[in-house]
């Protein structure tokens, strides 16, 4: 024996304590060459194959045989860590041994020389130290007792090491730098010092893969030992991507045969497994009997003369013993490979191994029997055999079965021949084959006439002929036996309960969403499983990494939506409803690839899987179970087993285990296999994995194609039926399901809606009559025999026969239809009626709901799918009716539109038709103004409606038993009175308690829909905060039960949020403000409801609608309603909260705070709190800081930081009556600190506005706040300056401040001059040291003036509609113009210097001043004349005075000149005959002459706008053939000038070509508008739809001009044969669809971005 003092010191993967074996990790070495020829020599085993065994189970013996002989034996292994075990050679073997070796241990080899009776003898001895008893074969390997003690160890050592290179991980990348060392020490020719030298260099797998020669050689590898390296490195990548796991060789796990005489099952082999059953004889003659042929080392050319013979003999042998059987090709066998092992053959051509089993049968069987053998042995089988990771492989195992029934076998025996016959007769005279007689004999067949030595050799023969008939009569009785075992099964019924949680139909199933985990699937089984795309599972957890190229995953995308994700999308790394969203979770079929197969991630075999992947696939279970991502109890994972799962460590174990754990239980997890030997090798594995029986949720008696039949029978006919979309012409076209599920959007409203259907009509009636939602089936009942129609509403009609027809009859793509309607008046239920109407002749679809989330480009995409579903051609026959309900802003509505409008522009489509019906709350109750695009609904119903009322409510009292709760009705049956309402909330609120929790829920409820409209809580929230404790199945509580007595306010809703779930919301608004009056009334505060609201985090928890309920929660607390007529400066929420309990708001918004820590807007609500309620700026300066910090880049955030600082200069300047010097540098450097806090604000507000513009869905507009601000700054220094006694009230002193400001007077002058100056002196030293500030406060002051006024005259609306916003902005900067007028246009002192100064310069001056105080010192104001009230008195004044100063001795500008040019213009529209408009060719020449000077960039986009307007080519003035240069000029300098501010803006049109001459060509909007009696709402409405052009006087008024289409523009003709200028359409969407040269007519309107054309029609 050999000491353990040889024994290595190093273990892997085992703690400190065990790592060393002889006193530390470095001190033992592997053996030098030279140690292996000395008489005692140590083999070193590898230490990374070791891993540390806790307990060591103990062995008797071990003994090892070559040949059957044995050659060693020892003692036994006794549970220590170091025992030894030693084998000594004996026996007849001189040259021949079979070593083992054990896995995890060290093999010593013991080798010792002497001389016995004068020969020399070799004694060896094997020491096998171990820490694990698995035994493992290895090769025989020549070795020769005289060849010196090197050749055993080095022989051993290359079998261990070729072992060691096959258990390192297939991927180089995945070595540590211990096996890195391990590899290089097998490398033959390289010594241990270069393995010892990347040891320390820490070269691990990936950075050998990077190393060079270069590398090496510098780490101080010589050259020859770097090239084996480099070059033995490139041989293993090679190896590896050619094998791809090394363990595919080794043997695998038990494998069940393929299913007996089936052909379409789905089963398959794993390359490596062990089939269970051994190869046999006859058992109880059903059973098959097995033999294995491995078939992979037999050449090509004798493969079929192979199969042909071992077929015929394995079958003749079943046959005559009257036993089932089969035959296995591609089976391994002793000795070379593990009994039963699956080694698969490559076919090339199978049939011609059918073709082979049917000469094979003509050529081998008698002539007689030839028709019995063809019947008994079956076809060829072709069973697929998988790599170890489940991927397909081009090997198949080969088998054929035999079944000689009784009918057909008889009482007949079967000799077959031993060579084949010939195919020609022979005579008689010539000599047969010889025959055989085959027979089972154990696991082999053996020929009874087979010579033998035996001195009877044809007795067995003889003997077995004899017992035929009784062994047919056997056959016979067992095949009798084996039929009689029919089951009958109860599984159908179970099923139907399991998948639904009781209801027995899946149109109203307990389970709201499904998620189906399932393993690798075989084509025959796609047939079968239609189920699954019915129920659109929310997620597919798929193990076959082949899905996606032929499984499971290709089939259902095929039908279904589906978005394929790898696992790592589910790992929590932001708000889970987020990633929710991002996946599409409750929209499309997230189908998870969970073992590879896309993105290139490659598949794990099963002993591996659980390391690689495991813990992603655990995170996306985790992430599904969440109650804020699928509802509590309502799913049903169900484990659709495709392949049958045979080992413990099958992925497939793992999810059930972690899904267990998850559900706490088997409750809500539902097992479907085909067979019973899958379902109970499921269920063993789960019982060892989990203790838990899964019998009860297993199916395993049904078929698939039954599974599918009974899961589809579940649904209704409606739901299984194929949906119709209308076509044109009265036909249809069918609605494919993947179509629609891909529009997750849109809720799609097809033409056979709700036919066939079994809905609970009584549940969905009582849900709408309480004030739930109308659903589509509301219609459809009220269609059915026997019921009252569903009530018109006296708008019904008007919408269905005007305003829909006429909105079909305009040109643009996309128009829209507003329905305003007072909550809770039918609004909603109006709109749908009219989609229901016009389901056959429009594509009719819902926007699904949450606006604020919405992609509006995702959804223009999806309408545009739906507008050319099914036709070919560009040009759709059939509209898009689109409802829209409930949006929070009209301009999202306008924004989709144009969207919708560019997306029609940019798919090229012909004649394109949209409908946007509008459904959206109105503030007010009263009846406003009906205009083309906009028609309201009113809470004051008509005779006719109250009368259609009282005949819904008496079918109602008949079909109905609760029918006095139904307050939706009751309120618009009561015609909104008052009185029911305060009576029913009162009596239902009758000794309210806040402190019960059913209290709290209702009170918050009422609060978010008084101020956050259509608010809901979810489900799942309301059942974890009233502690209801759901089950998976139906008949639990309801929750609307949980509110007790309140349950009568609640109804259910379905909400789109970032995922969809089921939710309650207080079923009508008006039951919602009166019980917020009532709770009042019993002392329960808004404050109070706020702040639990606020502070009860059980509401936030992880629950379903978290992220909706923050937002609505939010929404109440910021959002201001914006009126012209009061001044909004919180949320309705905030200022009823102050006014009902004042100080109270304080608190709230501090809760407010810490509930959204995280929240810029809510920061800033906190710093405007404290400036203009509290006016604690320091407060306030700490909130928008805080803000700052957390949006650093937004402008709106940057500005409540400045008006910060500008209200506290407001507060100490209004409070102060005299200024101290003191006092005056403060106030001044907190002026000049908001004035660059404004400035910061405008930057950032650029910037935003030219980010906006690459992203095609952002129509914010741009943030004037920052411009506003700044020019209040300087009133208020103004103001301030007034007050020191430099700049007194009286007249001079007034002027000199103006001279000051305006930078034209220095201070120092001003000193000078000052006969106060010694008792000012401390005044002026403040001042200069603001002087900066100061000279430059007129020049910016006005500058933002001007540029807001460029803005607002230029730009509008895109769709003409007002924002109050901007209004209430405008009226600000007029107010502030006012102030600015009075300060710097207006000389007090002109009497004092009169008869001094009152010169030329003085003259000019006024004149500039008087300019400037009307606003006519720019282009943009003087346009804005038109559109105000002005007189034409003034009008001429200005014009009077643009002459004045354009005299050639005022040296004008071109600036003024063109001024003079817009003047002239403006006052031909207000006085055409006054004498100071200038004549037409006279303006003209002053045009050219301006265009032939040199103009400032500045000037340029006036003059080049009113170039184009003037010198447009009519006869008989045919002016500038330039013009086309100017256009382009003009659009150049739009962009230059406005790009900044025209995001979200459209711009105007300023004049619209007439069919006048001269100065009456140019018509101005007010004209147009003047053409309509009606009010300004109603013309901009008929503007933004394109009516207004069909009017009769607005047609004769303008001149049509023709033109072409040219490259996506228009090409206008002219009275200039050869000049055609480029137009752009107001609405491409208008030319989308026709080719380049088609001819349109259009009128010709002029704006800053050029001329645009209007109203663009075909021309034939």
């Amino acid at each position: 024996m050999v000491s353990s003092t040889l024994m290595p010191g190093r273990w892997a993967n085992c703690n400190d304590s065990k790592r060393d074996l002889m006193g530390g990790e470095d001190s033992w070495e592997p053996p030098s060459s030279r140690s292996l020829s000395d008489a005692k020599s140590v083999l070193w085993y590898p230490p990374q194959l070791l891993v540390y065994a806790e307990h060591v189970h103990s062995c008797n013996t071990w003994c090892l045989k070559s040949d059957g002989v044995v050659v060693g034996k020892g003692g036994g292994v006794h549970g220590g860590l170091n025992d030894e075990v030693s084998f000594k050679a004996e026996g007849g073997i001189e040259n021949k041994a079979l070593f083992f070796s054990l896995r995890r241990a060290f093999i010593v080899i013991r080798e010792t020389s002497y001389l016995h009776e004068g020969h020399s003898v070799v004694h060896t001895e094997f020491i096998v130290v171990c820490d694990a008893l698995d035994v493992l074969p290895m090769k025989s390997t020549e070795l020769s007792p005289h060849s010196g003690a090197e050749t055993v160890p080095q022989t051993i050592s290359s079998l261990c090491l070729s072992q060691l290179e096959e258990d390192l991980p297939s991927d180089i990348n995945d070595w540590s730098k211990h096996q890195v060392r391990d590899w290089v020490l097998q490398l033959k020719n390289v010594d241990v010092s270069v393995a010892d030298i990347l040891f320390k260099q820490d070269i691990s797998g990936p950075s050998l893969l990077l190393l060079d020669t270069s590398d090496l050689i510098k780490m101080g590898v010589t050259f020859g030992p770097t090239k084996l390296l480099i070059h033995a490195r490139e041989e293993v990548i090679k190896l590896k991507s050619e094998k791809p796991t090394s363990s595919f060789n080794k043997p695998g796990k038990p494998s069940k045969p393929y299913p007996f005489c089936r052909y379409h099952d789905t089963f398959r082999y794993v390359e490596g497994s062990i089939l269970d059953v051994t190869e046999s004889g006859a058992s109880d003659l059903i059973e098959p009997c097995h033999e294995y042929k491995a078939f992979i080392n037999t050449p090509d050319e004798a493969k079929m003369d192979k199969f042909s013979s071992e077929v015929i003999r394995f079958a003749a042998a079943c046959m005559n013993s009257r036993t089932n059987g089969t035959i296995h090709f591609g089976i391994g066998d002793k000795p070379d490979f593990v009994h039963g092992q699956v080694l698969g053959v490559a076919v090339k051509d199978k049939e011609a191994y059918e073709n082979g089993r049917k000469s094979a049968i003509d050529g081998y069987f008698e002539y007689k029997y030839k028709h019995t053998p063809q019947m008994c042995i079956k076809p060829p089988r072709f069973v697929e055999v998988l790599n170890r990771n489940e991927t397909s492989s081009d090997k198949c195992v080969i088998e054929v079965d035999i079944e000689p029934q009784s009918a057909i076998c008889e009482d007949n025996i079967y000799h077959t021949y031993i060579t084949k016959k010939a195919k020609k007769k022979t005579k008689e005279t010539e000599s047969q084959p010889s025959k055989c007689f085959y027979i089972r004999d154990g696991g082999s067949s053996r020929d009874l006439l087979a010579l033998t030595t035996s001195s009877k050799p044809m007795v067995e023969y003889k003997r077995f002929i004899d017992q035929m008939a009784q062994l047919s009569q056997l056959r016979k009785n067992a095949e009798e036996k084996h039929f009689k075992r029919i089951k009958s099964t109860t599984q159908g019924s179970r099923l139907t309960h399991m998948i639904t949680g009781g209801t027995l139909s899946l149109d109203k199933s307990h389970f709201e969403r499904y998620i189906i985990v399932t393993n690798k699937s075989h084509q025959s089984h796609l047939e079968n499983l239609g189920f699954l795309i019915e129920l659109d599972p929310t997620a597919v957890l798929d193990f076959d990494p082949e899905s996606a190229q032929h499984g499971l995953q290709t089939y259902f995308d095929q039908q279904s939506s589906v978005s394929p994700h790898l696992p790592a999308k589910y790992k929590i790394t932001e708000g889970v409803e987020d990633i929710a969203n991002k996946l599409k979770l409750t929209r499309n079929t997230s189908w998870v690839f969970c073992n590879g197969g896309i993105e290139h991630e490659t598949p794990s075999d099963i002993d591996q899987w659980l390391m690689d992947k495991g813990a992603s696939v655990r995170d996306v279970i985790s992430f599904l179970c969440r109650k804020d991502v699928l509802p509590n109890k309502r799913f049903l994972v169900i484990f659709l087993l495709l392949s049958t799962v045979r080992e413990k460590m099958d992925p497939l174990v793992e999810i059930f285990s972690t899904f267990w754990q998850e559900l706490r239980g088997t409750d809500q997890i539902l097992c479907i296999c085909d067979n019973e030997n899958a379902f109970t090798s499921w269920k063993d594995l789960i019982e060892t994995r989990c203790g838990v029986d899964i019998s009860g949720r297993c199916i395993y008696e049904l078929s698939f194609a039954e599974v599918n039949g009974t899961i589809l029978s579940l649904w209704s006919k409606n739901r299984r039926a194929i949906r119709f979309l209308p076509c044109g012409g009265e036909s249809k076209v069918p609605l494919e399901k993947k179509f629609e599920r891909s529009l997750n959007a849109l809720e799609v409203l097809c033409v056979n809606q709700c036919e066939g259907g079994n809905e609970d009509r009584v549940a969905i009636e009582e849900n709408f009559y309480k004030g739930g939602n109308v659903s589509w089936w509301n219609f459809h009942f009220s269609e059915q025999p026997g019921s009252t129609p569903f009530i018109k509403r006296d708008k019904f009609d008007y919408i269905m026969n005007t305003v829909i027809p006429e909105l079909c009859s305009l040109t643009k793509a996309c128009v829209l239809l507003n329905l305003l309607h007072v909550p809770g008046c039918g609004g909603t239920t109006l709109a749908k009626h009219v989609l229901w109407a016009l389901r056959d002749k429009f594509r009719c679809a819902v926007v699904r709901k949450n606006s604020a989330k919405l992609d509006f480009a995702d959804v223009a995409d999806q309408v545009i799918k739906l507008l050319m579903y099914s036709y070919d051609e560009q040009t759709p026959r059939i509209p898009v009716l689109l409802m829209m309900d409930n949006f929070d802003d009209v301009e999202k509505v306008y924004d989709l539109q144009q969207v919708i409008e560019t997306e029609c522009t940019e798919k090229n489509i012909q004649s394109a038709k949209v409908i946007l019906l509008n459904c959206m709350r109105s503030e007010s109750s009263e009846v406003s103004g009906q205009t083309a695009d906009t028609v309201f609904i009113g809470n004051n119903l008509s005779e006719k409606e109250l009368k259609m009322f009282e005949e819904k409510f008496k079918e109602i009292e008949k079909t109905h038993k609760n029918f006095e709760t139904f307050y939706g009705f009751m309120i618009m049956k009561k015609n909104f009175k008052a009185e029911y309402t305060e009576g029913v909330v009162r009596n239902t609120l009758k000794g309210f308690n806040m402190n019960q929790k059913n209290g709290q829920l209702l009170a918050v409820l009422v609060l978010l829909n008084v101020y956050c409209r259509g608010s809901s809580l979810s489900v799942s929230l309301c059942e974890d905060f009233l502690d209801l404790q759901p089950k998976p199945v139906c008949g639990s509580i309801k929750v609307e039960d949980g509110f007790g007595k309140f349950s009568n306010f609640i109804a259910s809703c379905s909400v789109e949020g970032m995922v969809v779930y089921k939710a309650v919301k207080i079923i009508h608004s008006t039951i919602a403000r009166q019980c917020l009056q009532e709770l009042t009334a019993q002392n329960v505060t808004k404050a109070e409801i706020t702040d639990l609201l606020l502070t009860t985090n059980q509401l936030y928890e992880c629950t379903q609608g978290k992220s909706n309920l923050l937002e609505d929660v939010r929404y109440i607390l910021v959002k201001r309603n914006y009126s012209l007529e009061e001044e909004s400066q919180f949320s309705p929420l905030i200022q009823e909260i102050a006014k009902e309990t004042s100080g109270q708001e304080e608190m709230v918004l501090r809760n407010a705070s810490k509930r959204f820590e995280k929240d810029a807007i809510i920061f800033q609500l906190m710093a405007r709190y404290y400036y203009l309620k509290k006016k604690d700026f320091s407060e306030a300066k700490f909130w928008a800081d805080k803000a700052k910090e957390l949006s650093e880049d937004s402008s709106y955030i940057a500005d409540t930081l400045a008006q910060v600082i500008k209200h506290k200069l407001k507060n100490v300047i209004t409070t102060c009556k005299d200024v101290s010097p003191q006092e005056l540098g403060g106030f001044l450097k907190m002026s000049q600190s908001a004035i660059e806090a404004f400035k910061q604000a405008q930057n950032l507000a650029k910037k935003e506005s030219l980010q906006r513009l690459h992203i095609k869905t952002d129509h914010c507009p741009f943030n004037t706040s920052g411009c506003l601000g700044e020019i209040q700054v300087g009133l208020l220094v103004i103001d301030l300056l007034k007050k020191t006694p430099v700049f007194s009230a009286d007249g001079v002193r007034h002027d000199i401040l103006n001279q000051v400001l305006s930078g034209e007077v220095k201070l120092e002058s001003i000193e000078r001059s000052d006969p106060r100056c010694n008792k000012n002196r401390t005044y002026y030293v403040i001042l200069r040291k603001f002087e900066d500030v100061l000279e430059n406060l007129k020049y910016r002051m006005k500058l933002n003036i001007d540029y807001l006024e460029k803005l607002y005259v230029n730009l509008g609306s895109g769709f003409g509609v007002k924002d109050t916003r901007e209004q209430i902005a405008q009226n600000e900067l007029f107010r502030c113009f006012r102030e600015y007028r009075k300060m710097f246009c207006e000389t007090e002192s002109a009497h004092l210097l009169k008869n001094k100064l009152m010169n030329l310069k003085m003259e000019l001056h006024l004149a500039r001043q008087f300019l400037e105080r009307e606003k006519a010192d720019t282009y943009s104001g003087i346009l804005s004349c038109l559109s105000k009230e002005i007189s034409a008195e003034r009008m001429e004044k200005v014009v009077r005075t643009y002459q004045f100063v354009c005299k050639p001795r005022h040296n004008p500008t071109p600036k003024d000149k063109i001024n003079l040019i817009y003047a002239s213009v403006v006052l031909s529209h207000f006085k055409l005959e006054s004498q100071c408009v200038m004549p037409y060719p006279e303006l003209l020449k002053i045009l050219v002459q301006v265009l032939n000077e040199p103009t400032p960039s500045n000037d340029s986009l006036p003059l080049f706008f009113i170039a184009v307007v003037l010198m447009w080519p009519m006869p008989p003035d045919l002016w500038h053939r330039d013009l086309g240069r100017l256009i382009l000029q003009m659009k150049t300098a739009y962009h230059n000038a406005l790009k900044e501010v025209y995001n979200g803006k459209s711009p105007i049109v300023h004049f619209v070509l007439g069919n006048r001459h001269g100065y009456r060509r140019l018509v101005h909007i007010r004209a147009i508008q003047s053409c309509i009696t009606d009010a300004q709402e109603h013309f901009a409405s008929l503007w933004r739809n394109g009516k207004i052009w069909k009017e009769k006087k607005v047609r004769e008024l303008l001149r049509r001009v023709s033109g072409a289409l040219s490259h996506g523009g228009i090409l206008a003709d002219t009275f200039i044969p050869d000049l055609r200028l480029e137009v752009i359409p107001m609405y491409r969407s208008q030319i989308s669809g026709y080719a380049d040269g088609s001819k349109v007519s259009f009128f010709l309107g002029f704006s800053m971005k050029g001329p645009l054309a209007l109203d663009i029609e075909p021309q034939c």
